[in-house]
């Protein structure tokens, strides 16, 4: 390459990064009209050199995998001088503002509408303001490494500004971030917040601050919270972060993780059943174990991030699918479940996976890959049945591999020393995350034996082989398949107000072929009102015809179905009653 086609390939390798030096970053944040749904933003840059800038927007936050076309809901973009004059620009594609920036300083403005309420998109109205960094923050093109800082300008009645980013000191409501990496990783909620007492976990503080918390026991509940950490930080042995904090943005569904806080959808109301209590603390053991599976503990594939684009990886059965495990595990080694607990849970999850017939089509790697157009439980429509989630298969397959793990090496080892070993090498040694080929050979490593079996049940379709692996732990499963009572239609179905809508249909089965699908309307049931559903079908034989009238797409249809029976297997999991010491020693052990 001559030297000037050296020159001209710098040049168009350098892009904006040849138009800033010493450069500033500073966000403004401003809430000044809540009703209208929306933030007001100023971003400030300094340190410019005159030329063309491109500031893009991402199309997704990582921990969320799927495309939210963030770009769509930036509104009243403009570009000025420091005094004022306006600045040309231009919109070069959905997510990309090119701007004709002068030497100096440049001011850009313009507004979020956040006007969902969900935990990957912002969100703000008279009561509170939550900031997905991703949908709210431009970013120079090029110049991810650059530092910046954010001040929050609340609502007039608000009381708080919460984030895991670190505060800026004399500065009201100002915070830091190093690169836009740790900038995008840090959500923000406020409004009128309450903080629950912060407790210290090894030396470290950890707050839990929200949105309309909810009545509940919160010295319990705090209690609780803090036995969790402590044993998930007993896991890997090492609390990376300076402080942690959970945000929690009010109800809904939904968690994404951070590498020092985590926004959840929250109603400590939950907490005042056992049920509803042990459900949301393992979905918290599941959102703070994250920072660790997945944040430092990743696939190689998931950073550095690509904001435009998304990044694509096999590997969320371990970054997902082992979270899941290890929430069951640490409730359970906080006290706060028992041994039947942790077997049902675990049980769950197997029959969620074994009763969905997309386990015939889809392995494991294929349902990570693809769930950034499948979604992380699977599709929907006709192709649901065609699918499967890493949720689901992920968790059994993680508990089969630490089974294996601690048959061969007698119970020296455990998959927790594989997730010690890969944070110690690959985080906090090599900076980096680890390829497929690097977790099987660590992993095999430690186990002294191929790991190829269970592999197989992530690359393939291959039916899992259970009995093998739970003896192990001196534990006996049924996978016998046995014939329900009753006749069986193929589809579950609830009131809503006042209409009949069909939420499930099981495939095959007499529904699907008779073309219910979900969000059907029933509006007639073998003539009757379709209230009487359960009614009517309760006194059908198999071998019974039942006829419907329903709505699709608008419109009305008829059909019928041939009742059937229903064959299945239940996993009812049970000790052996001639379990050897060893297998005693792993289960004992396991379920410590």
């Amino acid at each position: 390459m001559n030297l000037l086609l050296r020159f001209f390939f710098f040049l168009w390798c350098t892009g904006s990064i040849g138009t800033l030096s010493a450069q500033k970053i500073a966000y403004t944040v401003t809430v000044k009209d809540p009703a209208a749904h929306l933030f007001e933003v100023e971003m400030r840059v300094t340190g410019i050199k005159a030329g063309k800038i491109d500031f893009k927007m991402p199309i997704w936050s990582p921990g969320y995998y799927q495309r939210m076309n963030y770009a769509e809901k930036l509104l009243y973009f403009s570009a000025t001088t420091a005094d004022g004059k306006p600045i040309a620009w231009q919109k070069k594609s959905q997510t990309t503002w090119e701007v004709d920036a002068p030497k100096g300083e440049i001011l850009l403005r313009y507004a979020i509408l956040a006007d969902r309420k969900f935990v990957a998109n912002s969100y703000v109205d008279e009561e509170r303001g939550y900031i997905v960094p991703t949908s709210v923050f431009l970013y120079p093109a090029g110049l991810l490494h650059l530092s910046s800082t954010v001040t929050a300008q609340p609502w007039k009645s608000w009381n708080n500004v919460a984030t895991g980013l670190e505060p800026v000191k004399g500065a009201a409501h100002t915070f830091s971030a190093t690169n836009y990496d740790e900038l995008y990783d840090s959500p923000i909620l406020m409004g009128q917040l309450e903080e629950l007492p912060t407790f210290m976990v090894k030396g470290i503080p950890h707050r839990f601050i929200g949105y309309k918390l909810g009545q509940f026991d919160r010295v319990k509940f705090v209690d609780d919270l803090k036995k969790i950490i402590e044993k998930a930080s007993d896991i890997i042995g090492d609390i990376p972060y300076k402080h942690y904090t959970f945000l929690a943005i009010g109800l809904g569904q939904g968690g994404i993780e951070h590498a020092n806080s985590t926004a959840i959808s929250f109603d400590g109301s939950s907490l005042n059943t056992p049920e509803g209590r042990i459900r949301m603390l393992n979905f918290l053991a599941h959102e703070y174990f994250h920072h660790y599976n997945v944040k430092r503990i990743r696939p190689v594939e998931l950073g550095p991030f690509d904001y435009e684009n998304g990044n694509r990886t096999k590997m969320l059965w371990v970054s997902e699918g082992l979270t899941v495990y290890y929430e069951y595990l640490i409730l359970k080694r906080a006290g706060i479940t028992d041994e039947k607990q942790l077997l049902q849970s675990l049980r769950n999850n197997l029959l969620a996976f074994e009763n969905k017939p997309g386990r015939l089509y889809q392995s494991l790697a294929e349902a990570s890959f693809e769930t950034w157009s499948d979604g992380p439980f699977g599709r929907t429509g006709e192709e649901a049945n065609k699918t499967i989630s890493y949720y689901d298969k992920g968790p059994v397959v993680g508990w089969l591999l630490d089974l294996k793990i601690r048959h061969e090496t007698q119970n020296k080892k455990s998959l927790d020393d594989v997730m010690r070993m890969l944070y110690r090498q690959y985080y906090q040694s090599k900076k980096r995350g680890f390829t497929e080929a690097e977790f099987k050979e660590l992993t095999e490593k430690i186990t002294n034996t191929s790991i190829d079996d269970i592999l197989a049940y992530v690359t393939t379709t291959h039916e899992l082989d259970y009995p093998r692996y739970l003896q192990y732990a001196g534990l006996a499963i049924d996978t016998t398949t046995k014939t329900r009572a009753g006749a069986w239609l193929g589809a579950s179905t609830r009131m809503r107000n006042d209409t009949l809508v069909v939420t499930n249909v099981e495939w095959p089965s007499p529904a699907w072929d008779a073309k219910l699908r979900r969000q059907t309307v029933v509006l007639e049931v073998d003539g009757h009102p379709a209230g009487q559903w359960n009614s009517v079908l309760a006194e059908k034989k198999t071998g019974d015809t039942i006829k419907f009238v329903y709505l699709q797409n608008n419109e009305r249809k008829e059909a019928e179905a041939k009742l059937g029976v229903k064959k299945e297997k239940e996993y009812l999991i049970k000790h052996q009653s001639d379990s050897t010491p060893l297998q005693k020693t792993i289960f004992d052990d396991w379920a410590r």
